[in-house]
């Protein structure tokens, strides 16, 4: 499943799975820095009760994150167009 990054509900829980230099020098608004490198021995950090969404630079490791989570049986949602699309959309970022 993939969403734009207009989409995203408001409170949403954003997963970047960028590492974590990356995520350092620009991110969406409120995501929460998990590697994709690092992914699986801090799946604990997720709440896996609701929605996730996983993010990236443009989509590739949030794909693969995402379907590592649907084998699992976790609702999980790529966003399309990663942080470089998030920041061209003009969204908020820190």
């Amino acid at each position: 499943m993939e969403i734009s990054v207009r989409d995203i509900p408001q409170g949403a829980q954003l997963i970047d799975v960028r590492e974590a230099d990356e995520y350092a020098e620009v991110h969406a608004l409120g995501a929460i820095n998990i590697p994709m490198s690092e992914f699986t021995v801090r799946l604990n950090e997720v709440d896996t009760e609701q929605d996730v969404y996983v993010i990236c630079k443009s989509g590739g490791r949030s794909a693969r994150v995402v379907e590592y989570l649907v084998a699992r049986d976790i609702k999980a949602i790529n966003v399309a167009g990663g942080t470089d699309g998030w920041v061209e959309a003009g969204l908020p970022t820190e």
